[in-house]
């Protein structure tokens, strides 16, 4: 236990770093979104298109993988909201409850999870991690935007906004950097020795810098919200994304396997860990984009990140 809490401290220190520098003003405010925009757009397409590109394009389809990962998804967000939405009071409603489902079923894996794993596990983590960013930004994000629009709009308002979600899809830079190193995997091509330096100077500042700024977009949303939010708003769902996610793909994991499912008994060890990662701190800025409670988003995220140091700690040592 004490060797692998020996790896995951620096990753979650840097998030800590990165809170307290945002706290005392020495980040200012109004660097967050500059932050945020390299890590998104170049560092981290970047570490992801390297990965891609190293491993073998079949763990990148991996169908079994693909379908207890998603099934997982659904179940988790389905349970989710049936759990949360408070539908007497009208106090949660569509829109949180949505929110509040992707915050416990979306893991935040691009910005910790892959370089996390790779670090505990190998290189070869990294193929069964960007097979669920895959999963996470097509399917889970989407769904729970299209649901969130249940409150105000008909059945056409949610799916003008799920075409909206895939539209962001669309624009992201980290499926196409996945998708270009599958290619490039595929078909055995390597790009010149000087781009290829270039990727990988951006790649090696992915991690650094997408940890501090997590801790430093966590600060800024709990440093904007003025107003406090119940316990019981927050602390359950917190708990639903830190175990009974990675439980519920442990289960449904295993039970495909017993069932004669082709599923790689390593691949899924990596993806049950993705699912004890704490919540993917994006969501927070997608609920104040559709007016959902930030606040309480903020909060999950917060508590999920200071919380899965011992308990993601507790998994890798169960797992492996």
């Amino acid at each position: 236990m004490l060797s692998i809490l020996l790896v995951t401290f620096p990753f979650f220190a840097l998030v800590l770093c990165g809170y307290a520098a945002a706290r005392r003003a020495l980040l200012p405010q109004l660097a967050i979104p500059g932050l945020n925009t390299f890590v998104l757009y170049f560092a981290l397409p970047c570490m992801l298109y390297r990965f891609g590109a190293s491993t073998p394009v079949a763990q990148l389809l991996d169908a079994s993988l693909v379908a207890v990962y998603l099934l997982c998804a659904l179940l988790l967000v389905t349970f989710t909201i049936a759990v949360t939405r408070d539908r007497p009071k009208g106090r949660i409603g569509w829109n949180d409850a949505s929110f509040g489902a992707l915050v416990a079923t979306f893991p935040n894996t691009g910005f910790m999870g892959v370089p996390l794993l790779v670090a505990l596990l190998g290189v070869k983590a990294a193929g069964p991690a960007i097979v669920t960013i895959v999963v996470d930004l097509l399917v889970t994000s989407s769904l729970c935007i299209a649901l969130s629009r249940l409150d105000s709009a008909d059945i056409h308002g949610a799916e003008v906004a799920a075409q909206k979600a895939l539209r962001g899809v669309a624009l992201n830079p980290m499926p196409w950097a996945i998708v270009l190193g599958a290619l490039s995997s595929g078909f055995g091509l390597s790009l010149p020795a000087p781009v290829m330096q270039t990727l990988g100077l951006l790649a090696d500042a992915a991690s650094p810098v997408a940890l501090f700024t997590i801790g430093a977009v966590l600060a800024r949303s709990q440093m904007n919200t003025a107003e406090s939010v119940p316990l019981r708003d927050y602390v359950p769902v917190a708990l639903i994304k830190l175990v009974i996610h990675p439980v519920l793909v442990g289960l449904i994991g295993f039970g495909a396997i017993a069932a004669g499912l082709p599923l790689d008994r390593f691949a899924l060890t990596v993806v049950i860990l993705v699912a004890a990662l704490p919540s993917a701190s994006n969501v927070a800025l997608l609920a104040e984009r559709f007016g959902a409670d930030n606040g309480r988003i903020a909060r999950i995220i917060l508590l999920s990140t200071v919380l899965a140091f011992f308990s993601f700690s507790a998994a890798v040592s169960l797992l492996t």
